[in-house]
C-alpha cells in the first residue's frame, strides 16, 4: 500500500492557495491501533492536543481509503478532509491565529471541491463544476452515530462552503482560472469570523 495520495493532495493545495507548510501531513500519519487507542472512531480523523509547548497532531486515514483514492470520489474527498484539516490547522499554528472547528470543517469543504474541479480542469469539461457542487453539496450524506452538535456543525460547514462555491461557478463556465485561484487564495488567507462571513455573503 502506498500513501502517496497523502502527498499528492498537500501538494496540489499548497499550490491552488499559494502556501508552504513545513511539515508533510504523511510524518503524522497514525495507525489503526494507535487511533483507535487516541478515541478516533472515523475513517478520516485529525486528532489535537495542545499543551503549553504547542500542539500534538496525528493523522488517522483508514487505508481502505489510500487504495480507493484514485477511483472513486468518496474515499478520495476523505482522504482530502483529513489532509485538508491537517494543512489548514498546521498554517494556522504558524501564524499564531486561533481556528474554530466550524472554519475547519468549512474550509475542508471548499477544499473538496476545489481539488476536484481542478483535477478536471484541463479537460474542459464546462458543466463538471455545477455538478461536482450538486454532488458535494447537495447529495451529502453524514455518518451514522454523531451528536445533535456535530450534525448541527457539519450542516452548517456544507451550508457555508455550498453558498460560497456557488459563487465561483461563473467563473468556471468562463474557464477564468486565474481569477478563480485569486478568489480562492484570498478567501483561505481570512481567519475566524471573517471567513465564515465571506462564505456566506450571498
Amino acid at each position: 500500500m502506498t500513501w502517496a495520495w497523502v502527498d499528492a493532495v498537500q501538494d496540489h493545495l499548497e499550490s491552488i492557495y499559494a502556501v508552504r507548510c513545513a511539515h508533510r501531513a504523511r510524518g503524522f500519519l497514525l495507525d489503526a491501533e494507535q487511533a483507535r487507542a487516541l478515541g478516533a472512531v472515523a475513517p478520516e480523523t485529525l486528532l489535537v492536543h495542545e499543551n503549553d509547548d504547542g500542539l500534538e497532531l496525528g493523522l488517522y486515514l483508514d487505508p481502505e481509503l489510500a487504495s480507493a483514492a484514485g477511483d472513486d470520489i468518496g474515499p478520495f474527498c476523505q482522504l482530502a478532509e483529513g489532509v485538508s484539516h491537517f494543512l489548514y490547522l498546521t498554517r494556522s499554528a504558524e501564524l499564531r491565529r486561533p481556528v474554530s472547528l466550524l472554519e475547519l470543517e468549512a474550509q475542508g469543504e471548499v477544499d473538496k471541491f476545489a481539488l476536484l474541479l481542478l483535477r478536471a480542469w484541463a479537460s474542459g469539461r464546462g458543466a463538471f463544476a455545477r455538478m461536482l457542487h450538486g454532488r458535494l453539496f447537495d447529495e451529502v450524506r453524514f455518518r451514522p452515530g454523531l451528536s445533535a452538535a456535530e450534525r448541527r456543525r457539519y450542516g452548517e460547514a456544507n451550508r457555508l462552503a455550498r453558498s460560497y462555491c456557488s459563487r465561483l461557478l461563473p467563473l468556471c463556465s468562463a474557464r477564468r482560472l486565474e481569477a478563480l485561484l485569486q478568489a480562492l487564495r484570498h478567501a483561505y488567507r481570512l481567519g475566524a469570523t471573517a471567513k465564515l462571513e465571506h462564505f456566506a455573503a450571498g
